[in-house]
């Protein structure tokens, strides 16, 4: 069954990686989409790519941080569409290395993008979702959002932010029937890592493609369906 034909999607951070991978994914049900991310070249690009495949595209260059942003895109897409369904907070990256080695800098710009992002665009939608008595807010945040590593202080801590956030509101937008939930993925053969995508060393790993329909997955469920949590994992990665 296809539940999301002729849905209003949002996507952060979506010219590359997941985020690339997940409007491809959706575009062949014929959804309305609307696609941010920092590079608008990428975005063009990809906007073509979503056309040919049938659906309908806006996209939104700038930073997730941006607040403004937030407003302009939600708002856009509500003019165009008449609303926005479901909105997928993908933007993020990470850092790894010893946590007295941060600056000031590198903190504050990674938590404006994994976790203060997250809170624009959920914000930015929810009162729209609350008043259609609908919608679906989507966080991708990592298996790290449960777990911690050495050298990870920064990266972990942005994503139990993103856990923790993601909880809250469920229980705050429950009530009018508005889904939250939360991907927490291990290994995924992205742009994210130190070594490039595709690198032999990523053979086993989850691929860009598998988180794609899985996010796809949690999205095309009937109205009454939440999946609160999805933890994926390559088969070999011991978590």
């Amino acid at each position: 069954m296809n539940y999301l034909h002729n849905k209003t999607i949002l996507i952060t951070g979506a010219s590359k990686g997941i985020g690339r991978a997940t409007a491809l994914e959706l575009a062949r049900h014929q959804v309305n989409l609307g696609l941010v991310a920092r590079s608008g070249e990428e975005l063009q690009a990809l906007q073509q790519e979503v056309l040919q495949l049938g659906s309908a595209c806006e996209v939104f260059a700038g930073s997730v941080a941006d607040e403004s942003l937030a407003q302009k895109a939600v708002a856009k897409m509500q003019d165009r569409f008449g609303r926005v369904d479901i909105l997928i907070n993908n933007a993020g990256y990470g850092n790894s290395k010893p946590f007295e080695t941060f600056s000031e800098q590198e903190w504050d710009e990674l938590y404006a993008t994994n976790v203060k992002g997250t809170f624009l665009f959920s914000k930015a939608v929810a009162p729209g979702m609350k008043q259609q008595q609908s919608g679906h807010i989507i966080i991708i945040a990592s298996d790290v959002a449960k777990r911690t590593f050495p050298t990870g202080a920064l990266y972990c801590s942005s994503k139990f932010a993103q856990h923790a956030f993601g909880d809250a509101i469920r229980k705050e937008l429950r009530p009018y029937h508005v889904k939250v939930s939360t991907v927490y993925s291990g290994l995924v053969d992205s742009q994210f890592h130190a070594e490039p995508q595709g690198d032999n060393s990523h053979s086993w790993w989850l691929k860009n493609e598998d988180m794609a329909r899985s996010i796809v997955f949690i999205a095309n469920q009937p109205a009454h369906v939440v999946i609160d949590e999805f933890m994926i994992h390559p088969l070999e990665q011991d978590y």
